[in-house]
Parts: C-alpha cells; structure tokens; sequence
C-alpha cells in the first residue's frame, strides 16, 4: 500500500484532495498539540463537514472509534478506524484574528489563526472563507460543565497518538497546526499526515513541507 507522508510546522495549514477509500493518519508527533480538520465533497463545494449533523447522527460530542462524520446533507464524509487519544472536539470554530482580540485580552498585533491557514490554503480550490465550517479539532480536549461552560484543557494526546480517517467520498480536505494557545497547553507544535492509499492529486501548499 502506498503511503505519502507529509509535516505541518507549527502554526500551519494545508489543503488537498483525498479520493474515496483513502485513509487520512492525523498523527501528533510531540503530543498535546492540536489539528483543525475541515472538508468539502470535491465535486461541490457547498456540501461541507457538519458538526451539527456528526454530533446529532451520532448522539454524542465526543466522536471516536467507529463514528461517521456527516456532511450538511447528511453523507458520510469520513469515518473514524481508530483513535489513540479518544478525546477531540467538534463544538468550537477554527481560531481567527478575532478569537485572539475578543478572548485573548492581553494579545496585542498580528497573530497567527487556523482560519486564516485554511482559507490561505483552501482558495485554490475555490473556497473562500465564508464557506469554512465549524472544524474537528483532533486532539481538542473540551469539556462541558454542569453550568454548560465550555473549559479547554489541554490535548491528551502523547507523542506519537493518531487518528484515522478514512474518506468516505471524495473530499478537498484542509488541516492545521493549530494556532491558538489554550488548545494546545500554550505551546505551538508540528503536525504529521499519512495518505493511506492512492496518490494524491496535489501536494500541500508552502506552509508545509514534504517528510
């Protein structure tokens, strides 16, 4: 079995097409560091990733081994062969400049964001930034408590942890490294990926690089 291998530095993003069949590998090569993951149907940008439709399907906001992520017309786009970790989050949107003004209040000037590296990366597939959904954080350690506040803890994935995805239609996938400090325990890490199957289309953009 083919398997292309690429690197994510930290605070970095990627896009490309996975073929049906194909199995994504998220892997967190430090550990606690987190990766935003978003995907559109290849044949129509319009039919997205969907939290709302992954965690009402699945009835659980905790998704691992052996649930499917759905799209907004309630398709499958992946499901999940394994997890290391067992703990992600589907609840919370891809940082942006304006998470760090509103949320981070001792942040001052530019600031790297997941959403500002997948819109970079996803544009030369026609998607614009408006059309990124709510991502699924690998790796995100989210709780909710009895109050319904959200607290982030950090990543509980180690060294080495992965995730497995595999592509239940053809996807245009975009991936991070994420950017935002409390997600990733307020420490930037790489991020790797494995394509499990066929060759891929197009490689990643500058902002990664080939392992």
């Amino acid at each position: 079995m083919k398997i292309t291998r690429y690197h994510l530095e930290p605070q970095t993003g990627t896009a490309f097409e996975l073929k049906r069949g194909q199995v994504l590998r998220i892997i967190d090569p430090e550990g606690e560091q987190v990766s935003d993951v978003v995907a559109f149907a290849r044949e129509d940008h319009s039919e997205r990733l969907s939290s709302g439709r992954s965690l009402d399907y699945n009835n659980t906001i905790y998704l691992t081994t052996g649930h499917v992520l759905y799209s907004n017309r309630s398709n499958p786009m992946f499901s999940i062969l394994a997890d290391r970790v067992g703990k992600h989050d589907f609840l919370l949107t891809p940082c942006s400049p304006e998470t760090f003004e509103i949320l981070y209040k001792d942040h001052e000037g530019y600031h790297p964001s997941c959403l500002e590296n997948l819109t970079k990366n996803l544009q030369r597939f026609g998607i614009v930034q408006d059309d990124i959904p709510t991502a699924f954080n690998v790796f995100m350690n989210v709780d909710v408590l009895s109050s319904g506040e959200l607290k982030i803890g950090p990543p509980l994935s180690k060294p080495g942890d992965f995730v497995d995805l595999r592509a239940e239609m053809d996807l245009v996938v975009g991936i991070t490294a994420c950017s935002a400090e409390k997600s990733n325990n307020h420490s930037f890490k790489p991020i790797n990926l494995e394509v499990h199957g066929y060759e891929r289309r197009f490689a990643p953009q500058d902002s990664s690089s080939r392992a």
